[in-house]
């Protein structure tokens, strides 16, 4: 019997929860220059507690890095942020302090908060750690998975194909990335699916900022390969083909960074 484990959000399920209908303030001139129009557009949270409300911005800011409508270097104004929310600052000072614990923001004093603009050699550090553990988890995954789990995973892949056809990035950017969080979510060890969470979050700034000839199409391709893999209980190949999927990201990292085309991201 696997180990209960508590509801997971993932960057897909994140875009679904419901929020109320309650109008967002406009913002002025200047806050909405600060503010991009993908998550300025977000609708208010429901007004829960404030953990459940200040989780909430979390998620959407989150979700927006991962899409690329925050960019890195974006300054995220207190003030605006909690307009777009109907909350107040200290509930979105909360939510972005729990950003930068996961190295997605950083706060320089006396100029504000920052969506993170990882170094080279931090990108490379990540990569390696990915390596490390997805390595693990896949062999983990071979060892106990079930008809259900395959069903489900080839469910995630048919739709990467159809985002990635119909030239959804949004979409698209979303599930690639959490094909690598829904893997750990079978193992139902939750400490790993909140670590591969904030991994493959990192990794979103990173290959918006140096990855310079990323394609999707290859991207998807490698996961139904990998996908194979654990379908056939071959976990060595499977291994491999995820090692070689994050090297191929890691090689075409540059020392200058950049911002590439948005219809061509490989997470």
């Amino acid at each position: 019997m696997r180990p209960d484990h508590k509801t997971v959000y993932t960057l897909q399920t994140m875009s679904d929860i419901r929020k109320t209908s309650r109008r967002t303030p406009r913002l002025s001139k200047v806050d909405a220059a600060a503010f991009p129009d993908g998550l300025s557009k977000t609708e208010s949270t429901a007004h829960g507690d404030d953990t459940t409300v200040t989780q909430q911005i979390v998620q959407a800011i989150t979700q927006a890095i991962v899409e690329h409508r925050l960019k890195p270097g974006t300054k995220l104004v207190e003030q605006t942020i909690g307009n777009s929310f109907g909350v107040s600052r200290t509930l979105v000072r909360q939510a972005l302090f729990k950003l930068q614990q996961v190295k997605l923001v950083t706060q320089e004093p006396a100029r504000g908060t920052f969506v993170a603009q990882p170094s080279i050699t931090e990108a490379r550090e990540v990569f390696a750690v990915r390596r490390m553990i997805e390595g693990q988890m896949l062999r983990d995954l071979i060892a106990r998975i079930t008809p259900a789990d395959v069903k489900r995973l080839k469910a995630h892949i048919k739709a990467e194909q159809q985002a990635v056809q119909k030239i959804d990035v949004a979409g698209r950017t979303t599930l690639l990335f959490d094909f690598h969080v829904l893997m750990a979510q079978m193992l139902g060890n939750q400490v790993l699916v909140d670590l591969m969470a904030e991994l493959v979050s990192r990794c979103s700034l990173i290959t918006l900022m140096y990855q310079s000839a990323a394609d999707a199409y290859t991207s998807h391709t490698e996961h139904a390969a990998i996908l194979q893999a654990i379908e056939n209980r071959d976990a060595e190949l499977a291994v491999a083909v995820m090692a070689e999927h994050l090297l191929t990201v890691e090689r075409q990292l540059t020392e200058h960074p950049r911002v590439p085309n948005p219809t061509s991201v490989k997470p």
